[in-house]
């Protein structure tokens, strides 16, 4: 936004004491002297969306069909609505105002991008996950990736009735959770597996303690007793990393009757299978692959980056040991799908 309040809004340190609320009255009482009573709504509107709301992402960010936003630099923004990718309108004057945009989003998450550290992550207001990539590593321009997730889960019928499953895998998929199978939901970016996984939440007994482990939180149960622990990244010194593997290893002295991980991707896959085989029947996990049999290949990879000294031989029959249920997603234009059930026999 360009508008010429904007200054002398962000000038008032007063508005800067007040929330979101207050300060929108205070935006009106301050447009209504500056400006014709017919605009007064309209300038009220642009305003809270520059300083509380998203900018010039304020529409697509109100609007409940659009699941990513996708900024490639400040003239070329795209949204997906229905698993369609769609070019927008949407822009900024410059470069400058897009990175203005950007330490405002980050700073209100409480995280931050320079140029010592142009890649950023961060949960924002709504729940969504914010993703920034600064130049030099952009170099066309900043990069934003946000990815939206609706306020209440969806539910596994919800699920069936968006075409994801038909209700016999649907039956299939909350039989195995209620009967403590360990499910691994696999898939690419953007397929629906934290989607899936939150949905599987939900049928989790009521008697059961649940801890959740996320490098960023986007999941929401609705299980009875569920805890969480997120990732903390190190500080600009460099200290205070406390990463997933650790917190994995946490959450096997927190009682859990499952351990649910966000997606695992790195050391945390050792720690996972000894949990996923060692008393924690049921657990559910996350995890980038290609297909079903992919997904053993990679969790068995992962473990042996992480324990090299360690026999695959030894380590792909754990994975398969562990495991009860893969279950695979894919993302077409038809949109996303669980593509493969695969129930994994022990070697």
């Amino acid at each position: 936004m360009n508008h010429p309040l904007l200054e002398v809004v962000l000038a008032n340190e007063g508005l800067a004491e007040l929330d979101a609320g207050e300060r929108r009255l205070a935006l009106r009482d301050l447009v209504a002297a500056r400006t014709a009573a017919g605009e007064v709504a309209q300038v009220v509107g642009e305003l809270s969306d520059a300083i509380d709301g998203y900018g010039p992402l304020s529409d697509l960010m109100r609007d409940d069909e659009v699941t990513d936003v996708l900024v490639n630099g400040p003239f070329d923004v795209w949204a997906e609505r229905k698993g369609q990718l769609q070019h927008t309108d949407v822009s900024w004057d410059d470069a400058q105002q897009l990175r203005a945009f950007i330490e405002r989003l980050l700073a209100r998450a409480g995280a931050r991008a320079d140029a010592s550290q142009p890649i950023a992550d961060a949960r924002l207001d709504d729940g969504s996950r914010l993703h920034v990539v600064l130049p030099p590593l952009a170099p066309a321009g900043p990069l934003v990736s946000i990815r939206r997730f609706p306020v209440s889960p969806f539910s596994i019928e919800d699920l069936v009735r968006l075409h994801m499953l038909d209700e016999d895998c649907a039956q299939r998929l909350v039989d195995a959770v209620r009967h403590r199978t360990t499910i691994v939901i696999s898939g690419g970016t953007g397929t629906g597996k934290t989607t899936l996984l939150n949905s599987l939440l939900s049928h989790i007994g009521p008697a059961e303690r649940v801890v959740l482990i996320e490098e960023i939180p986007e999941l929401t149960p609705v299980c009875a007793q569920a805890v969480s622990l997120v990732a903390r990244s190190a500080n600009l010194e460099g200290k205070g990393e406390v990463n997933l593997n650790t917190l994995v290893r946490a959450a096997l002295r927190m009682r859990p009757d499952r351990i649910v991980v966000g997606e695992v991707r790195g050391p945390e896959a050792v720690a996972a299978l000894v949990a996923m085989s060692t008393g924690h029947e049921g657990s559910l996990v996350t995890l980038h692959a290609r297909s079903a049999t992919h997904a053993i290949e990679r969790m068995t990879t992962l473990a042996l980056q992480a324990s090299p000294g360690a026999s695959e031989t030894s380590l792909r029959r754990q994975v398969s040991e562990a495991f009860g249920l893969i279950v695979h997603l894919e993302r077409s234009a038809a949109g996303r799908r669980v593509a493969e059930i695969h129930r994994v026999l022990p070697n």
